[in-house]
């Protein structure tokens, strides 16, 4: 074929079978009926709404211990990213084996469990332990809504729509979330594959390449911006629209003195009205 490429037969798990396809190293853990932790690991739970609701997707075996805890009505769940270490990962492999119960997979855990730190707990739930050793955590709810999503499944996977309660990472990659720059080590996963081997990789350093000068701003970006910011005031979507022709290299400064200059006003929204208010104020 041209360009030296080579058409392969599409076959089940397509993602590791017919590609290589990198993807997160998650420990999920969910309760049980007789109120254990069960923790197992997958690799397929990619975001699925990234604005408004918040969403994970997380595709199970229909028989695995995560589905069954999750339809039999705790529908509490937590994805748990681990950092890159082979103890880690060869750990993360021998709980990914099928059919052992939550009991003889708490004997082989190697991780730290504690309890859930949602803030907000519902009366009567719940909640599934977290993996200490994790970089980041996230503490969901099954939402089990088939006007909002609905998957037909035939028995053998479950797909489970999860929406995101809350993110927990630690402090010094929450610091370094803030400041921008650094990254942690994450393991990348491409899967079972030759039959044998789960085949694990290092996170690189990532670089960065610069969005190029001539480039301009849209509404996302400034939203992007705002979201990153310490300040405890709404945004309504109209506002941002208003900032995007302030040039990049300004932006955050912008964005800084409006915020500070709203709470100083004892104002709790930002609006396109107070924008042409400040703007006047300011000419």
């Amino acid at each position: 074929m041209p360009g030296g490429f080579s058409e392969v037969k599409v076959l089940d798990n397509f993602y590791q079978t017919s590609s290589f396809y990198p993807m997160p190293v998650v420990l999920v853990s969910t309760v049980s009926a007789n109120g254990l932790t069960n923790v197992g690991s997958y690799s397929l739970c990619f975001p699925f709404g990234i604005a408004g609701e918040h969403y994970m997707m997380l595709i199970s075996r229909g028989d695995s211990n995560t589905s069954t805890n999750l339809l039999g009505g705790n529908k509490k769940c937590t994805l748990n990213f681990i950092p890159y270490r082979r103890r880690f990962l060869k750990n993360a492999v021998c709980l990914g084996y099928p059919g052992e119960t939550t009991e003889e997979k708490l004997r082989d855990c190697r991780f730290t469990l504690v309890p859930s730190m949602c803030r907000e707990k519902e009366e009567g739930v719940s909640y599934p332990d977290v993996v200490s050793e994790s970089i980041q955590i996230f503490e969901c709810t099954w939402v089990d809504d088939k006007e909002l999503f609905h998957y037909a499944n035939d028995g053998g996977e479950r797909h489970f729509l999860l929406r995101i309660d809350s993110i927990l990472i630690k402090e010094r990659w929450a610091a370094a979330l803030r400041r921008g720059g650094r990254f942690p080590s994450l393991p990348v996963d491409y899967g079972y594959r030759d039959g044998k081997y789960f085949w694990f990789a290092h996170h690189g350093r990532p670089y960065s390449e610069p969005i190029p000068k001539n480039k301009g701003i849209d509404a996302n970006s400034v939203a992007y911006e705002v979201q990153r910011m310490p300040y405890d005031l709404e945004w309504e979507d109209a506002a941002y629209e208003r900032l995007v022709k302030v040039p990049r290299v300004f932006l955050k400064k912008v964005l800084t003195a409006i915020s500070e200059r709203a709470i100083s006003d004892g104002e709790k929204r930002i609006t396109p009205g107070l924008l042409d208010k400040y703007n006047k104020k300011e000419r």
